[in-house]
């Protein structure tokens, strides 16, 4: 399940350009909740320090959103920053209602030695996200891909996976991981060819003078 995040805001009563820089010199953070499927957007502020935990982590949070008379679940939508200061300058929010999906990236972990690296060869996550349509209930923190049994020179792509209750919204042949042969492996590969040939050759000779 997703984890969640609490956060406290305020309605906000002013509005422009100038009120938004005012609220930004106060330290606070203009914010809009989107409410999509019929619901009225809402037009909040929250501290600067408070959404940093939220913002700067890979992870992905249900978020909690309390701002005084209106309580509800959203999810992080964007986020706009100053092009020079490291400054947030504006973020968007979605309503997450529980009977209606939304679409969310989630990130990827890769479970398991797969056998192409045993092999030899180099694992490589080619895909950290995928984007996914889903009941907020359904919402897993992570995709948990299991790939052991990944071969070398082999990949697994998004329509090689499924996930309960979930419905995975990019290209079916986008690549999430590969095993790779790494220079090493190419040349033990290439070694073992060579003595399958000289042993095959060497087999064929004494057949064949046995006749």
């Amino acid at each position: 399940k997703m984890k969640t995040f609490e956060l406290k805001g305020e309605i906000r009563k002013d509005f422009g350009k100038k009120a938004a820089r005012s609220y930004r010199s106060e330290g606070l953070i203009p914010c809009v909740v989107y409410g999509g499927h019929g619901a009225e957007n809402v037009d909040f502020v929250i501290k600067q320090g408070d959404v940093r935990n939220l913002i700067y982590t890979p992870e992905v949070f249900l978020v909690n959103l309390d701002l005084g008379e209106k309580k509800m679940q959203a999810i992080l939508k964007e986020v706009q920053f100053h092009p020079v200061k490291e400054q947030i300058l504006h973020i968007d929010f979605l309503h997450v209602f529980e009977d209606k999906p939304v679409v969310i990236e989630i990130p990827v972990r890769l479970k398991g030695l797969a056998a192409g690296v045993k092999a030899g060869g180099k694992l490589s996550l080619d895909l950290r996200k995928l984007k996914v349509k889903g009941l907020a209930a359904n919402l897993p923190e992570e995709l948990v891909i299991n790939v052991e049994k990944l071969v070398l020179g082999k990949s697994i792509q998004v329509g090689d996976l499924k996930f309960e209750g979930l419905e995975l919204l990019n290209a079916k042949n986008a690549v999430v991981c590969r095993v790779q042969l790494t220079r090493a492996a190419r040349g033990d590969a290439a070694a073992a060819a060579a003595a399958t040939e000289i042993e095959d050759e060497e087999s064929e000779e004494s057949e064949s003078s046995e006749e």
